[in-house]
């Protein structure tokens, strides 16, 4: 190697680093303002941060199956009749601590009105670090073990697909994708998220 391309190499190498770190803090934002895939999305993002699909226009929820964390099989498909709140974190994540308490709050609250959370959990290399956080927020809903984001990747693109960690997902009594958000979120603003579904015939 010339004595010119050992410099270059290490810039290159750097800027990479730089780029993935970058990428890796933005994931981890909170950003309420990311696009969702482009396309004729058909969805209106409210000055919340959450976005919803009139419900003629919504598109069906992919397959999302797998094993959670107590390593038992899990299937969304099996709570259709009810609301179902998806919340994509990990256990690394500053905003997604910030919401879990939240989140256990409002899912005991709504458990007797057809409204059903389950998390993705994700980056979490061990399930042990998130085992650990569902204990530490009080959080008794089954989340799925998704360490490398495989189910996140089965929301279509042009959908309100979760983009960012925190995510949270809302699909209506019928499995389709009705709402979203890209930010962490008080008891407040998620029961603002899933009370039009629950009062939906």
């Amino acid at each position: 190697m010339s004595p010119g391309r050992a410099p270059r190499r290490r810039f290159i190498l750097l800027a990479a680093a730089t780029a993935a770190a970058t990428l890796t803090l933005s994931a981890c934002s909170g950003d309420g303002n990311k696009a969702g895939g482009g396309g004729n999305t058909n969805f209106v993002t409210g000055s919340g941060g959450i976005s919803t699909v009139a419900k003629g226009e919504r598109t069906a929820a992919p397959k999302l199956d797998g094993t959670t964390l107590d390593d038992k099989s899990l299937d969304v498909a099996d709570y259709k009749g009810k609301v179902v709140v998806l919340n994509v974190w990990g256990s690394w994540c500053g905003p997604c601590r910030a919401e879990a308490k939240h989140f256990a709050k409002v899912s005991e609250e709504t458990a007797d009105q057809g409204v059903q959370f389950i998390g993705i959990n994700t980056r979490d290399a061990q399930k042990a670090a998130a085992v650990n956080f569902e204990k530490d927020f009080g959080v008794t809903y089954p989340s799925f073990f998704d360490p490398t984001g495989k189910l996140i990747l089965r929301f279509p693109k042009g959908t309100l697909n979760p983009v960012a960690i925190p995510s949270t997902v809302v699909i209506d009594r019928d499995g389709k994708i009705a709402a979203r958000t890209l930010q962490a979120l008080s008891a407040e603003d998620l029961r603002k998220m899933i009370d039009p579904l629950i009062a939906e015939k």
